[in-house]
């Protein structure tokens, strides 16, 4: 689905996971980074209640990454491993 020639004439597929485009040939176990679970919000009155982030979430919620805290959107993956190509299912 998503290989391609590179101008070098080697394989490049898509990562599923981090959506960067990789050599097939050069994947290792610790070329992709990513987080293996959901940018989240919580609520702070039950501290139960977990669900992806909204556009109707109230000021007071904490939004974080679920499976290692990280805050910020755009922090960089908290888990490595090899890339996943579409064409691996």
């Amino acid at each position: 689905m998503e290989k391609t020639k590179s101008e070098e004439g080697l394989l490049v597929s898509v990562c599923k996971r981090c959506k960067e485009r990789y050599n097939r040939a050069s994947n290792s176990s610790s070329s992709c980074r990513f987080h293996p679970s959901f940018f989240v919000c919580r609520r702070h009155d039950d501290q139960k209640r977990y669900y992806e982030l909204g556009p109707e979430d109230p000021p007071y919620a904490a939004k974080f990454y679920d499976c290692c805290g990280a805050e910020d959107p755009e922090a960089p993956g908290c888990t490595t491993s090899s890339h996943v190509s579409y064409d691996d299912d």
